[in-house]
């Protein structure tokens, strides 16, 4: 009996958060659709301006239980500007969390709404949030060469042209990295080898295709690349193996006392823009990433492992800028839950948003 007790207590840190967030998700998907309705006689920067402004909002409420409730601990190593820019977000990939990752900085350069993503297919089939995410000016790519490359230029030039703020996150590895996939490791090193490329082992041969795609769509619009590495604390087993990192449920459950993200900076007259040159440099700033997770998890310094080189200092979020987003949210979702007329509207918004947008980014990608 005290075991159940336990696990359900500890299941509870993670379905708490887990519920308030998705379940606000029908009365804020009610919010935006009023507005995108309202919008449509306005151009279309007036409609981003807002839409950038609401997704601010829900994201903070994100923020409030990935950074406030957990107690993580941010450490950054490098200067985030403060000055909001338009730039692609290049990371290593190794867990579901990285997405939370992106957030987090961005919200500490008031960039929290012009956050967009490039997903992979399959995740377009998320109950209202996979149109959600397109209708905010994010992209689908496919692993493979099959992806409607088209259409991703063509979003993604189209909203530079109308001058929304963008701040584009994009993995590069295409697959979580994980140290016990080891087959998974051996194929991405072999591709190295194979294409005269450094074998990594940090991390997973990043693919050229999309990040090179949003560079050559949106090249003058575009300020920086921030090129950022993360690392997990909590993912050194004692014998010195590197453990998996937190998926977002483990990350809830408080498993991850910090997060160590090292951050630079690489203006974009430094980028090369031809395919094989900018191909060769994606890899070298990977070789830098792997040098440094290197350092994270192998240094011989006991006082340097699980850190990265130079100086790091603690970024904690203040809860003035995530708690006002969960009043509000659960606010709006209050009203639909405890009348009659209200459920009934919240149900068919799970229902009928979520087929009608299965059947927009299928149609529209």
């Amino acid at each position: 009996m005290l075991l159940s007790l336990v696990v359900h207590t500890y299941s509870l840190r993670y379905w708490f958060p887990a519920t308030i967030m998705l379940g606000t998700a029908p009365a804020y998907m009610l919010s935006w659709g009023t507005w995108r309705l309202l919008s449509t006689v306005l151009p279309a920067r007036m409609y981003h301006k807002l839409d950038d402004r609401l997704y601010s909002m829900y994201q903070s409420m994100v923020l409030f239980f990935f950074e406030n409730y957990t107690g993580v601990e941010i450490i950054i190593y490098g200067d985030i500007p403060k000055n909001k820019e338009n730039v692609i977000y290049v990371s290593n990939h190794q867990c579901t969390a990285d997405w939370i990752i992106a957030d987090m900085l961005a919200i500490r350069q008031s960039a929290l709404g012009h956050v967009r993503y490039v997903l992979k297919d399959g995740l377009k089939w998320l109950p209202l949030y996979g149109w959600y995410f397109s209708q905010h000016g994010g992209a689908y790519v496919k692993r493979s060469a099959k992806f409607s490359e088209l259409a991703m230029k063509k979003k993604l030039f189209t909203q530079s042209q109308s001058g929304v703020p963008m701040y584009l996150v994009i993995f590069p590895e295409g697959t979580r990295y994980n140290p016990e996939l080891k087959n998974v490791i051996a194929d991405s090193q072999a591709f190295a080898t194979k294409e005269g490329l450094a074998v990594l082992k940090h991390t997973l041969t990043p693919r050229m295709k999309a990040s090179h795609i949003a560079l050559e769509a949106m090249g003058g619009h575009l300020d920086a690349v921030y090129d950022v590495t993360v690392a997990y604390e909590g993912t050194l087993e004692v014998s010195g193996q590197r453990k998996p990192a937190p998926s977002m449920p483990e990350f809830l459950c408080k498993e991850c006392p910090r997060v160590h993200i090292h951050f630079d900076r690489v203006d974009i007259k430094e980028i090369p823009p031809e395919p094989l040159f900018f191909r060769r440099w994606l890899h070298e700033r990977f070789e830098i990433k792997d040098r440094l997770l290197t350092d994270f998890y192998e240094s011989e310094d006991e006082d340097k492992t699980c850190r990265f080189p130079g100086e790091g200092k603690h970024s904690p979020l203040n809860l003035s800028k995530t708690l006002p987003s969960v009043v509000i949210l659960v606010g709006l979702t209050l009203p639909l839950l405890l009348t009659e007329t209200g459920r009934k509207v919240y149900v068919r918004t799970w229902v009928y948003g979520t087929l009608l947008g299965w059947l927009w980014v299928n149609a529209f990608p």
